[in-house]
């Protein structure tokens, strides 16, 4: 009995201290993301939401940890070794199919007894929204050169700086979550010039519903941290809008480029294993140009993941921060729908781009071009037993549901990993 009570008052400790504190759903209070809020009395049984939230979702900011801080020093090469029986496992999968499908898995259950396969690894495709990755790289890296010593104040700028969308934001498809704290109300519309959030909320906006205008709003305010560096926490709207009307566009693109991709191949990642060539909205094009593409492996993107682990993207304060920002608190899509992952932890980011020539007489909609069908998944499972991998898979198979394809892969990685 004294055991059981000892237990239930440790639950109630730490309960206390996960429940009031961060996120990812009890973050509202250390992010100032409102949709947290929403989630947390969902959370708590103070709102009822029909679309419930899978179990593998319910992880708090103390659950959320990085994987290889004890091999913060090894080699990218000495994760990337081919476990041959693995590999033989994960090539049973493809069986058939044709070089359209490309994929690195790195099964880490036992950091020190890692298992790695791959498949046309060093393939390049267009990587769509997995891009934004690269974008949410540069911002963490911009804030470490404001404030080199002091991570507190880094979030604190992320929580407290509000920044207009502009034509940045305009125009994208994809809604984002507005929720109103005092009314409780949610409203889901499309990013429009007028709308005002925090460098946090627009960043949570790129990830978590994948929002091009958010991305290319927090590509914007990394490129205004690179030119303004330690006087742009005191940057106000009027003055990064005048700078943006009379700077030269050619320095703006070259600079631009340079945010987003110089911090990847400071983590060993080459211009041509990952990188972003033009910002994600039309709206954005006003004042900065595309410049040499945009591409993506599964080799380069494998890479990132295992930097992100390591707590090497930045600093490993960033590197959690990160991850925390990929955790999925939001609806699960393609590759992170999978029931097989419902009650695992998942952190993902997923792009797609897809073109469709009708004149041909073939079947061809959303998620399944005949011209190109590019779809890109980049996650990393934890399961409650503690089995923990990591997948970049990268298609372009025509013709074919995309979402599905790669939710149908995810089930099948899964049970060959958790056999």
């Amino acid at each position: 009995m004294k055991k059981l009570s000892l237990i239930l008052v440790l639950f109630v400790l730490c309960t206390a201290f996960t429940t009031l504190n961060y996120y990812p759903i009890d973050g509202y209070t250390h992010t100032g993301i409102k949709r947290l809020k929403r989630l947390e009395l969902i959370k708590s049984g103070e709102l009822v939401d029909a679309a419930k939230l899978p179990a593998g979702a319910m992880k708090s900011y103390m659950d959320i940890n990085l994987n290889f801080t004890s091999k913060k020093a090894d080699s990218i090469g000495s994760f990337l070794v081919v476990d041959e029986a693995f590999q033989k496992e994960i090539s049973s999968l493809f069986k058939g199919l044709d070089k359209s499908y490309s994929i690195a898995v790195l099964d880490i259950s036992d950091p020190d007894s890692l298992r790695y396969a791959k498949r046309n690894e060093t393939s390049g495709y267009q990587p769509g929204s997995v891009g934004k990755l690269a974008v949410l790289t540069g911002l963490f890296t911009q804030l470490a050169k404001i404030y080199p010593d002091d991570f507190e104040k880094r979030l604190d700028l992320l929580r407290s700086k509000s920044v207009r969308a502009g034509v940045w934001g305009l125009t994208d498809e994809h809604t984002i979550p507005i929720y109103n704290i005092e009314t409780k109300k949610l409203v889901k519309r499309q990013v429009i010039a007028s709308d005002v959030f925090t460098l946090f909320e627009w960043a949570d906006h790129m990830l978590s519903v994948s929002n091009n205008g958010a991305a290319s709003i927090v590509w914007r305010e990394v490129l205004l941290m690179q030119i303004f560096g330690d006087k742009y926490p005191a940057l106000t709207q009027d003055e990064a809008d005048t700078y943006f009307k009379t700077a030269n566009r050619r320095e703006l693109t070259d600079l631009g480029n340079d945010v987003v991709n110089l911090p990847l191949r400071a983590l060993g990642i080459t211009k041509d294993e990952w990188r972003l060539g033009t910002f994600f909205t039309r709206g954005a094009n006003t004042y900065v140009g595309s410049k040499d593409g945009s591409i993506g492996s599964p080799l380069g993107l494998m890479k990132f993941l295992i930097k992100l682990e390591q707590g090497n993207i930045v600093d490993e304060a960033s590197s959690l921060e990160m991850k925390r920002l990929m955790y999925m608190t939001d609806r699960r899509i393609r590759y992170a729908q999978s029931p097989a992952l419902k009650d695992a932890a998942v952190y993902f980011k997923s792009g797609s781009l897809y073109k469709c020539d009708r004149s041909k007489g073939e079947a061809c909609g959303k998620y399944m071009g005949n011209v190109t069908n590019f779809m890109n998944s980049v996650v990393i499972v934890e399961h409650p037993d503690n089995c923990k991998y990591m997948v970049t898979l990268m298609t372009n198979v025509l013709r074919k549901n995309s979402g599905t394809d790669h939710m149908m892969l995810a089930s099948s990685i899964d049970k060959v990993i958790t056999k």
